[in-house]
């Protein structure tokens, strides 16, 4: 199984040059560290930062530069630092190519619920919501399974939903999938040493499978 880091550096594959970018809390702030050198990209956060670049080393830290997960971050050269209300509206006018969000479940329809489970204390959706209904493209950074084993890929959510029908992508511990347009998980790719079977076992919604299933490739 992956690790997060290498969740992280799978889903800095799918970066494209020239994008801007918003990475959820979690698993999704750790692709900043693999987007490739030769790529000219623009990572947002929704609390008002454009411009973001890896985490800091222990010298680089400075407490006012968080992101939105009130993680220290660090700047590139030409960034910029502005007020939510600026930023809220880059992300509702659709400014914004790809979010990476966490989840903790997707359905198979493409519905994402990430922001609150019943009886547990949370702080809010944050932007979330607004994300998931501007952005084009949506792709979910998770565990293929909660830690008591169930499964996080479902037929329909269960949980209160962020937003419907959005999710575009899904890189796991176990898989790379994208949602078919008319419903189900398509297996695109498997993780080093995970079986298909695996896979097939720990989703509990409708799998798409090929004849041919490669391993995922991690430079």
């Amino acid at each position: 199984m992956l690790t997060k880091d290498q969740i992280a550096q799978r889903i800095a594959q799918e970066v494209e040059n020239g994008q801007y970018i918003n990475l959820g809390i979690g698993i999704p702030t750790l692709v900043a560290n693999y987007i490739p050198d030769e790529l000219e990209v623009v990572l947002q956060s929704e609390n008002g930062l454009l411009g973001i670049g890896p985490f800091p080393t222990e010298e680089q830290i400075d407490p006012d530069l968080i992101n939105a997960g009130k993680q220290t971050v660090t700047m590139l050269k030409g960034s910029a630092l502005f007020n939510s209300a600026e930023s809220f509206a880059m992300i509702r006018g659709g400014h914004v190519h790809l979010t990476i969000l966490g989840a903790m479940e997707v359905s198979e329809n493409g519905d994402i619920a990430n922001w609150k489970i019943p009886g547990k204390m949370v702080k809010g959706m944050g932007g979330a919501m607004d994300l998931v209904a501007s952005a084009d493209n949506i792709i979910v950074a998770m565990q293929h399974c909660s830690r008591s084993g169930d499964a996080k890929l479902l037929p329909k959510c269960t949980l209160p939903i962020t937003g419907v029908n959005c999710v575009k992508k899904i890189v796991t511990d176990l898989a790379v999938l994208e949602i078919h347009p008319e419903g189900g998980f398509v297996l695109l790719e498997r993780a080093p040493g995970v079986s298909v079977e695996e896979i097939k076992e720990k989703t509990a919604g409708k799998l798409i499978i090929s004849s041919h299933v490669p391993e995922m490739r991690l430079d």
